[in-house]
C-alpha cells in the first residue's frame, strides 16, 4: 500500500440534547445513529449512551435499505434527554473517477424504466420520487441543463453537483427540516440536506437514480486556530446510480465527490428515511434540540 492510499482514521462525536419546557410523561425515539460499513468504510467501535436510562433498554434493527437503527422508550417522567453517539471510522481513498467512460445518461434512464410485470435493476426504487425529492417538471428542466443528449451520465452528474454549487447559497435559516426540493430550487438557497434533495430531485426527474446519504464531514480550523469541541455539524450528499460504476457519491454543497473526510452513516431515499433522531412524546411543551458534532483525524491509530 503506499502512503496516498493510507485510510484516514476519524473519531465522530455527535451529543443531541433535549431541555424540554415541560415535563415529558411518554416517549418514544428512532434514531440512525450508528454508522455502516461500506466497500470504503470500516467501523472500528461505535457506543450509544441516553439518558435518562430507557425504559428496556436500547433495541437495534436494520432498515430496509441496510442501516442500523435504534429505539428507545421512556415511560418514566422526565425533563431533559442526553443521546451520546461516539464512534471511530476508517475510510480507505477510491481510485479517481473517470467519468467519460459511464455510458450515456439516456441508456441508464431507460433501463431503469419501471415496467409492470417486467423485471426491474435494484436502482429503480431510487429513480422513483420521494417525498422530499419528488419528480417533478421544475427540476426536470434545471437538470436539462446539463444533461443533453449524448452526455455520459458521471459527465452529466458532475456538471449537475457544479451547477448546484455555483447557484446556491448557503444559508442555515432560509430553510427548514421540512423544505422540499422544488421549493429549495425556487428559493436557489439552503443548507447541505436542501443542496442533495434538489440533485436527487432533478436526476430523478430525468429518470436516473440517485440516493440521499446522511453523514459527517471533516472540517479544517483556521491556520493556527484549535480544533473547536462540537463545532461540526451532521452533513448530507448525494450518490448517482451508474451501470459501470455502482454508486458514485458526490458532495453538491462543496462541489466534490465524496471522499476519505465523508464519514457514511445512513442513506435511503431522502431525509427522512435516515433522520439522525426523531420521536413522539407526550408532553415536553417546546423544546428545540440542541446538536453538537465533533469530527477529528486519528491518524495514530492506524
Amino acid at each position: 500500500m503506499t502512503p496516498d492510499a493510507r485510510p484516514t482514521v476519524l473519531r465522530v462525536l455527535h451529543e443531541t440534547g433535549y431541555a424540554y419546557d415541560a415535563p415529558v410523561e411518554l416517549a418514544h425515539h428512532l434514531g440512525h445513529l450508528r454508522p455502516r460499513d461500506t466497500a470504503v468504510q470500516r467501523v472500528r467501535s461505535w457506543t450509544l449512551e441516553v439518558t435518562p436510562a430507557p425504559d428496556g433498554g436500547l433495541h437495534e434493527s436494520v432498515d430496509p435499505w441496510g442501516n442500523h437503527r435504534v429505539s428507545f422508550s421512556h415511560a418514566q417522567v422526565h425533563e431533559a434527554l442526553q443521546v451520546v453517539s461516539r464512534f471511530v471510522a476508517e475510510i480507505a481513498p477510491l481510485p479517481a473517477l473517470q467519468p467519460q467512460t459511464s455510458p450515456a445518461w439516456e441508456t441508464v434512464a431507460e433501463r431503469l424504466r419501471y415496467r409492470p410485470g417486467a423485471g426491474f435493476d435494484a436502482a429503480v426504487e431510487f429513480a422513483l420520487g420521494s417525498a422530499y425529492a419528488p419528480r417533478e417538471a421544475s427540476l426536470a428542466r434545471y437538470a436539462a441543463g446539463v444533461f443533453r443528449p449524448g452526455t455520459p451520465l458521471l459527465v452529466g452528474s458532475l456538471a449537475l453537483m457544479h451547477r448546484i454549487f455555483r447557484d446556491f447559497a448557503y444559508r442555515p435559516l432560509a430553510t427548514s427540516v421540512n423544505t422540499r426540493a422544488p421549493e429549495a430550487l425556487a428559493q436557489r438557497q439552503g443548507v447541505c440536506q436542501d443542496f442533495a434533495h434538489v440533485m436527487i430531485g432533478a436526476m430523478r426527474s430525468i429518470g436516473l437514480a440517485a440516493r440521499y446519504v446522511s453523514g459527517y464531514l471533516l472540517t479544517h480550523p483556521p491556520p493556527g486556530q484549535p480544533r473547536l469541541i462540537g463545532a461540526d455539524a451532521s452533513h448530507a450528499w448525494v450518490s448517482v446510480w451508474c451501470p459501470v460504476h455502482g454508486w458514485v457519491a458526490l458532495d453538491p454543497t462543496n462541489a466534490v465527490p465524496a471522499g476519505v473526510e465523508h464519514v457514511t452513516l445512513a442513506w435511503g431515499r431522502d431525509y427522512a428515511d435516515v433522520a439522525p433522531l426523531r420521536g413522539v412524546i407526550r408532553g415536553g411543551g417546546q423544546a428545540v434540540p440542541r446538536v453538537a458534532v465533533t469530527v477529528e483525524p486519528l491518524q495514530g491509530l492506524l
